[in-house]
């Protein structure tokens, strides 16, 4: 079963009842859309593609905000057989050629706002032959979104596609270098919806709260397990803490997936009283989820004491992974919390050493893993794909750790280990210290180069609103937590920038302070 049979599933089985909703607060627009006419739109999406040539194999790239259309339009590609290649919408004209160069895509459905990027390099994009706007200014050569779907017929597109087809091209966030193009397939995409609906249990009467971007297949691979269980989401398209809570009262929203810095500007909003938890009728919220970079233990603590009765879980995983579920907390370990957790439904871990042997218990290493989500391939990258895959088992870059109970510890990435004076410094480790700082409201701690140590600790911190925080008090804190060499020898004060995600932004960092 793939997630287009879901799709048809759900369709059949609740035609009329509500598949999605759309909200944005600021203007006060709720739309909704129900099953049949999901998939009935995307079937016209597909049918309308493929009068234009859209064929099995071929690529189309995908550049719009979240919204019904956006899922719609997904779907929408993937029933013609081509490849869906969503893209970051912050990416700038030169990120947008980089990926449709390699896609060779045919076709690009794009919404209004990101033309002016396009009109910078549409006449070096020779292989797109068709464009498809959504926006009421649109130029001469991209036909309506609107007008394609209203003309199209509604039928069942007939396809043949199995599990080992390819159906998706995701380009990295780009955080540590030019975005790598990872190709998946059905069979990905199904064992995410599966893997989902175990790791959190959804049922027909769920709705999903989704905030974060679905380019990234963090939100949309949580979001499979409604799709799996036919339950209802609600695309919440502005995000704020009243927005947040809002929606969950409003829409009697159940799950709600949050990154990192949302929950913390919740958390900031209560404690500031610019938030009241009994404004909100939050019954309904039974569970809050969260991941995308390392959650700081401080945070969670806060959380489950004002949300005492609501269930939590964290997830780890990449694009490579197809999305969150290689790790997971689960919602039955808060006593873990601190803990990564282990190995998700069918995916196994090691920690493993240089050679790719396994450490002893406690120590660090390499976190490997192998499962059904473990992406095809680079695309057109045979050397990234050969070092990143051995025998079966996906090599993440992550340090981690595992304990005696087979909990799995996310230290830091291989990547951002600060070496100094020949010692290794995980950044992470640091991070989350100065997180616990009250008066702290985001930090990044990164390596800039030092004529003798190599390297040397910096903490780049943004102080919470309203508070005033200097060196001397950021010193005196590490000092009193931190071994002498694991302290920052340079605090630098500034925002701390992260990407739609989550994830901190390091390289604009060493780039900014490396001088």
């Amino acid at each position: 079963m793939t997630i287009i049979d879901m799709l048809k599933i759900n369709a059949d089985k609740y035609p009329d009842e509500v598949a999605l909703i759309e909200l944005k607060p600021s203007k006060d627009i709720r739309l909704q859309i129900s099953w049949k006419q999901f998939d009935e739109r995307s079937n016209r999406v597909a049918n309308a593609l493929i009068a234009k040539g859209i064929r099995k194999g071929d690529k189309v790239i995908h550049l719009m905000r979240n919204s019904i259309n956006w899922l719609v339009a997904y779907f929408g590609i993937i029933k013609t057989g081509a490849w869906a290649v969503p893209l970051n919408y912050r990416f700038t004209s030169k990120d947008i050629k980089y990926c449709a160069d390699i896609a060779e895509a045919k076709g690009m459905i794009l919404e209004e706002e990101f033309i002016d990027h396009l009109e910078q390099i549409r006449d070096q994009l020779q292989t797109i032959k068709h464009y498809i706007g959504i926006g009421n200014n649109l130029p001469d050569y991209a036909e309506d979104f609107e007008d394609m779907v209203a003309g199209a017929r509604a039928d069942v597109v007939n396809v043949d596609l199995s599990g080992t087809d390819s159906c998706g091209l995701y380009f990295t966030s780009g955080t540590t270098g030019d975005p790598k193009p990872i190709l998946l397939a059905h069979k990905n995409m199904e064992h995410a919806a599966i893997t989902e609906q175990k790791h959190h249990r959804q049922s027909h009467d769920d709705n999903f709260i989704l905030l974060p971007p679905l380019y990234h297949t963090g939100a949309k691979m949580h979001w499979f397990g409604n799709l799996l269980s036919g339950s209802r989401a609600t695309l919440l398209t502005e995000i704020s803490p009243r927005y947040i809570f809002e929606a969950v009262h409003k829409e009697r929203g159940t799950i709600v997936w949050l990154l990192v810095p949302w929950a913390h500007d919740i958390l900031v909003a209560i404690e500031r009283g610019e938030l009241k938890v009994e404004d909100y009728d939050l019954s309904s919220w039974r569970l809050m989820h969260i991941g995308a970079q390392q959650v700081p233990t401080s945070l969670v603590k806060q959380w489950k004491e004002l949300f005492p009765g609501m269930q939590y879980d964290e997830n780890y995983g990449l694009s490579e992974s197809t999305g969150p579920g290689a790790v997971h907390l689960g919602i039955d370990n808060v006593d873990k919390v601190g803990a990564t957790g282990k190995p998700g439904y069918k995916w196994e871990a090691r920690i493993v050493d240089e050679r790719g042997n396994d450490v002893p218990t406690g120590q660090t290493g390499e976190l490997i893993i192998k499962g059904p989500g473990v992406l095809q391939e680079y695309y057109k990258n045979p050397q990234k794909t050969a070092e990143t895959i051995k025998g079966g088992w996906l090599y993440t870059g992550d340090v981690a750790k595992m304990d005696s109970d087979g909990f799995i510890y996310i230290v830091d990435r291989k990547k951002d280990v600060i070496n100094s004076g020949g010692e290794n410094i995980f950044p992470a480790e640091i991070e989350e210290l100065l997180e616990s700082h009250p008066k702290v409201y985001d930090v990044a701690v990164i390596g800039i180069p030092d004529e003798r140590l190599g390297e040397i600790v910096a903490a780049v911190i943004d102080a919470k609103p309203g508070q005033t925080l200097n060196e001397d008090e950021v010193n005196d804190f590490c000092a009193q937590n931190l071994s002498r060499y694991k302290r920052p020898r340079r605090v630098i004060f500034d925002k701390v920038p992260r990407n739609p995600t989550g994830k901190l932004e390091k390289p604009q960092l060493r780039q900014k302070y490396s001088v």
